[in-house]
C-alpha cells in the first residue's frame, strides 16, 4: 500500500507540480488549496505526510498548523514547509524539511522518503 501525501497550496500550479512529482514516485495524493480545506481534509483522510505552504488565504498554513499540532492524532504526521515566506522556519516547530519555490524535485522527493522513513 502507498502512502498518501497531502499537499496544502493556495496555487494551483503548485499543487499541480508536487502532485505530478509525488505520482511519479508511487505515491497516493490529496490536495487543499487552504487551511480550512487542509484541516478538514485531514481529519477525513489518513495521511502520512502533510507539504504545507504557509502564505494562504482563509487559513494560513501556520494557523492549520497549530490545529494540527494540538490533535493528538495528527501532531505526529510530519509536515514539509514549502514557502518562499521570511522566518517559515520559525512558523512550524521541527518541520521535517523546508524548501523555497521553486521546488528542486530530485532534493523533494529525497525529503518526502527521508520524513517517511
Amino acid at each position: 500500500m502507498s502512502k498518501k501525501i497531502m499537499v496544502v497550496d493556495d496555487e494551483q500550479d503548485v499543487r499541480t507540480f508536487l502532485t505530478a512529482i509525488l505520482k511519479k514516485a508511487g505515491y497516493e495524493t490529496v490536495t487543499a488549496g487552504d487551511g480550512h480545506e487542509a484541516l478538514a481534509l485531514v481529519k477525513a483522510t489518513k495521511v502520512d505526510l502533510i507539504t504545507l505552504d504557509l502564505m494562504m488565504p482563509n487559513k494560513t498554513g501556520t494557523d492549520f498548523y497549530r490545529h494540527l499540532i494540538k490533535d493528538k492524532d495528527l501532531s505526529q504526521i510530519p509536515v514539509i514547509i514549502v514557502s518562499g515566506l521570511p522566518g517559515r522556519h520559525l512558523a512550524v516547530k521541527d518541520p521535517a524539511a523546508i524548501f523555497d519555490k521553486p521546488i528542486d524535485p530530485d532534493a523533494f522527493l529525497a525529503a518526502v522518503e527521508q520524513a517517511l522513513a
